[in-house]
């Protein structure tokens, strides 16, 4: 939930004794009888797998990945504000696939955001994929709230003639995008929390991150679409 987020930056900031100032992160997807918003993420979250699979150097660099990416965490909008702290911030869904089957499940939402203490001049708007390679770096989105970076592994995935990702050990590799080209973004050290109230809204009822990743008790037929661009950005 985003007041989980939100508390788990102020501890952030209590630990830098700094008092920290409201910063406007993206909207976390308002409850809405049957998850009207959560679809409007999931569909801007299928525009970002698009966009990336266009690229062709963004489609060459995840391709790599196809074999070892357990899951995907796509965030359409990660926001960047300019104010005396500094703050960023959006909304995102994970998608995991099937081990048995290779086949991608249903999103599971989530609130990400991050905290700076430096002056910031401007503000941007990016779209981030985050690919998750590792057991240990799924399991990091079971829980209520993490830290990226704090446990599992994190880099900044590498893009462009003769690079390649397959050398990092790192158990999430992050992808992001700014205005139409590859940018070279740092989120380690970014909160990532649960958002039950829109996995309640998306799946009818209360559900949890395994029941959707894990035990594949739930499902929704409009995160369809999703799934199958997850699927032509990989392969």
């Amino acid at each position: 939930m985003m007041s989980n987020l939100m508390g788990a930056l102020r501890r952030m900031s209590a630990c830098a004794g700094i008092a920290v100032m409201p910063v406007l992160f993206g909207a976390a997807p308002a409850f809405s009888a049957g998850g009207v918003a959560q679809q409007q993420l999931v569909d801007k979250a299928q525009l970002t797998l698009e966009a990336f699979a266009a690229d062709p150097q963004l489609k060459e660099s995840l391709k790599e990945l196809h074999k070892e990416a357990r899951a995907l965490f796509i965030v359409p909008q990660f926001m960047r504000g300019a104010f005396i702290f500094g703050g960023a911030g959006g909304s995102g869904v994970l998608i995991a696939r099937d081990e048995r089957t290779g086949k991608w499940g249903d999103p599971v939402f989530y609130n990400i955001g991050s905290a700076s203490f430096g002056a910031q001049i401007g503000a941007d708007v990016s779209e981030m994929v985050l690919v998750v390679r590792t057991k240990k770096g799924l399991e990091e989105f079971y829980t209520n709230d993490f830290k990226l970076g704090a446990n599992a592994g994190m880099a900044t995935g590498p893009v462009g003639a003769g690079m390649s990702a397959q050398g990092l050990a790192a158990d999430i590799i992050s992808y992001a995008r700014q205005k139409g080209a590859f940018a070279g973004m740092a989120i380690d050290g970014a909160f990532v929390s649960v958002s039950n109230d829109s996995n309640e809204a998306y799946y009818g009822k209360p559900v949890r991150p395994t029941d959707i990743i894990v035990k594949n008790e739930i499902g929704n037929p409009k995160s369809l679409q999703l799934r199958a661009a997850a699927d032509k950005l990989m392969n």
